[in-house]
């Protein structure tokens, strides 16, 4: 580990990305080494759905339905970021942070787990902005963008 600390202190983009709540030094370490370069995605949602991150879309005909996520892309990349979400939902739990009210509308309707899935999307969305931008993360919990 003291190896990854390393790379994770010298690297620009790791340490910003870091800058998210729930993310942390390995996770950052592993989108800054794994994902391709940013300006390879049009949107944050493009690289959501390269981490496999994004609902399987099964609609027809104008009607939108979505099923499970993916599951394309780095399964190590996602269950770390998926990880990372759990944890943020914890401390959450635990009266530590206080969630936006995104989340916490999210909580009340939908399963843990689907929860820490979908921030883990917005964690992963929120980093392609970092990278592309050059900028770090500055907003509290109780404030993430919806």
């Amino acid at each position: 580990e003291a190896k990854l600390m390393k790379w994770h202190r010298e690297d620009d983009v790791s340490r910003r990305i870091a800058t998210i709540p729930g993310v942390g030094p390995i996770g950052s370490s592993m989108l800054s080494m794994k994902a391709p370069p940013p300006e390879t995605f049009r949107s944050g949602r493009d690289f959501a759905a390269w981490l496999g991150l994004t609902p399987k879309d099964h609609s027809t005909g104008g009607r939108q339905r979505y099923g499970g996520i993916t599951k394309a892309g780095d399964s190590m990349l996602r269950s770390t970021l998926i990880v990372g979400a759990t944890a943020l939902l914890r401390h959450i739990r635990k009266g530590r942070h206080k969630p936006t009210s995104w989340l916490a509308s999210l909580l009340e309707r939908k399963p843990p787990k689907l929860v820490a899935v979908a921030l883990a999307n917005k964690f992963a969305r929120i980093a392609w902005r970092l990278m592309i931008s050059g900028g770090v993360y500055t907003q509290p919990v109780a404030a993430m963008p919806i």
